[in-house]
């Protein structure tokens, strides 16, 4: 099946200029990077034929070892789409290097439902994630040089500062360092550390952005620290901005491919979902409904998490009208959430499947809250059995929700074709459905217990004194009325990774709140999430190899 694929790869792919016409593009408005990436100019987003066209959100369960297939799901679907005649572009964000070297491996889809060309988009692809790297770099290397003057020093309380450093790998030993060792000329030394790069809040800004001249005024809104006289201190009073919207000017751009079957899709983007906002950017996500009748998008890990955010943040800032959503499911997640041990998920085990349902159905209730109807999508695999299928079916349909197995990875947009259905009819059902969680005029507390109580499911939230101390702070500086990001693990509903299915009677723990103002949200950190992940005992960097003719393998 491999080998097919590979072949597959190579019989199908077609210069990017041609992925292009299918758009309206014409060739000299692309930038290319090499044959089959190219990137597309800001100009073709157009807010007429975005009210025009339709937006599907593809969500899923709460994550599981064995694996989801959310991006696999979403390719298929478009490319299903497309099979029907509707002109269909699926929207995804960047894999990070994180990931595809550590445990989860590459993030561009699977089998015949997978995007190409998937060396280059899983590895470097147009150095969008190295330019937000560098620009984040830059404000925090302008903070530390700031510290050091003698003339021009803000008088920034180094105590105060929490931009650390980032790069995109899983890097434990650098979560938590000292800067500005060696002497006087060396820095002012301090305690620091490394994010990874998916978690900076140049990625998040960078996806919340209209535009280049908005991307500037963001990054200059990034909140920095404090003075010695409690006064704050954004990277617009460093001068950092212009120089950081400088490094991004063609990373704003959204980036052009296409899936094994010739569907456009762009892919822009890569902030996590357990960690930030977890959707590519408002910018993709308008040049897809700006050149298609139909886009699929997908949000990261499961409802409570991407979805939200995609709802309550992406949709509220960028104004975007969804019109239909997915929830990914698996008869081995289910039995994984049911209680089932990883190493028996293959075996028919009807007991722990119907103890999983809890976990799907609270998705549903989640999707439910901003007023859709979703279609389930059974992603399925071989050792799923006819009875197994079949109690599943019989459950989401119990709930008058329409289901539809998904064989998109064995058989691409064909296999796909039954759930395009069951989507467009959907998308004819709801013209105008959603509606947010919260208003944004709430209260922070309000806000974070709407979304800890409705979409976790949680009986209350518990506040540290910093916590408390952090958000009263950033209410006095005048950002109330930003929206909530919380931060917590993807493995559970709760902020306890352990506790899987569906927690009942659980708190969530407000550690502490962290500022993001150039995104536009403040985060609240609950449980022991960690925005520097580490690399497994197995990296999946061990399984990635190249030949002397440079052909890479281990990436699917």
């Amino acid at each position: 099946m491999k080998q097919d694929i590979e072949i597959a790869q190579e019989a199908t792919i077609r210069p990017v200029v041609e992925i292009a016409e299918i758009l309206g593009i014409p060739q000299n408005d692309l930038e290319l990077y090499g044959k089959y990436k190219a990137k597309i100019p800001l100009k073709y987003i157009d807010d007429e034929q975005i009210r025009k066209a339709n937006l599907i959100l593809v969500t899923a369960i709460t994550p599981t070892p064995s694996g989801e297939g959310k991006t696999t799901t979403s390719i298929g679907l478009a490319q299903a789409l497309n099979r029907l005649g509707k002109k269909t572009t699926v929207v995804l964000r960047e894999p990070s290097l994180g990931p595809v070297f550590g445990i989860k491996g590459g993030a561009a889809g699977g089998g015949y439902s997978q995007v190409i060309p998937m060396e280059d988009i899983n590895l470097h692809f147009t150095g969008d994630i190295s330019a937000v790297e560098k620009a984040h770099n830059l404000l925090a290397a302008l903070i530390d040089n700031n510290i050091q003057l003698k003339d021009g020093n803000l008088g920034i309380d180094p105590r105060t500062i929490e931009w650390k450093r980032v790069m995109d790998m899983n890097e434990r030993s650098l979560r938590d360092i000292v800067i500005g060792l060696g002497g006087t000329t060396e820095g002012v030394p301090r305690q620091s550390g490394f994010n990874i790069t998916a978690a900076s809040e140049v990625m998040a800004t960078l996806c919340m952005a209209l535009d280049l001249k908005d991307l500037k005024e963001r990054l200059g809104n990034i909140f920095v620290g404090y003075t010695y006289s409690d006064k704050p201190v954004f990277a617009r009073d460093l001068k950092a901005h212009g120089a950081m919207a400088a490094l991004l000017k063609d990373a704003i751009k959204p980036n052009l491919v296409q899936t094994l079957e010739g569907t456009p899709a762009i892919i822009h983007g890569g902030p996590f979902a357990n960690i930030a906002q977890g959707t590519n950017s408002i910018i993709a996500t308008k040049t897809g409904l700006s050149l298609s009748e139909f886009v699929v998008t997908e949000a990261g890990f499961a409802s409570e998490l991407g979805a939200e955010k995609f709802f309550d943040i992406k949709s509220q800032f960028g104004n975007l009208k969804t019109n239909a959503v997915v929830i990914v499911a698996t008869v081995r997640a289910l039995k994984y959430h049911g209680g089932a041990k990883l190493s028996t998920l293959r075996n028919e085990d009807l007991a722990a499947l119907q103890k999983g349902f809890d976990n799907l159905d609270k998705h549903i209730e989640n999707m439910k809250y901003f007023g859709f109807r979703p279609v389930v999508a059974v992603n399925r695999f071989d050792s799923d059995t006819d009875a197994e299928i079949g109690l599943l079916i019989q459950h989401i349909e119990a709930q008058n929700i329409n289901v539809a197995i998904s064989e998109a990875w064995a058989r691409g947009g064909e296999g796909a074709v039954d759930l395009a259905n069951l989507v467009l009819d959907s998308v004819k059902d709801c013209p105008d459905c959603f509606r947010p969680l919260y208003d944004l005029t709430w209260s922070f507390e309000n806000k974070i217990e709407t979304i800890c109580k409705k979409m976790y499911g949680a009986d209350h939230v518990e506040y540290t004194i910093k916590a408390k101390n952090q958000l009263d702070k950033i209410d006095q500086l005048g950002f109330g009325n930003l929206a909530v990001c919380i931060a917590k693990t993807q493995k559970s509903l709760s902020d306890d990774p352990n506790k899987r299915g569906r927690p009942q009677g659980f708190t969530v723990k407000v550690r502490e709140v962290e500022l993001s103002s150039g995104a536009g949200f403040v985060v609240p950190i609950a449980g022991t999430i960690m925005r520097m992940p580490g690399l497994p005992s197995t990296p999946s960097a061990e399984k990635i190899d190249i030949d002397p003719d440079g052909r890479i393998s281990g990436l699917f």
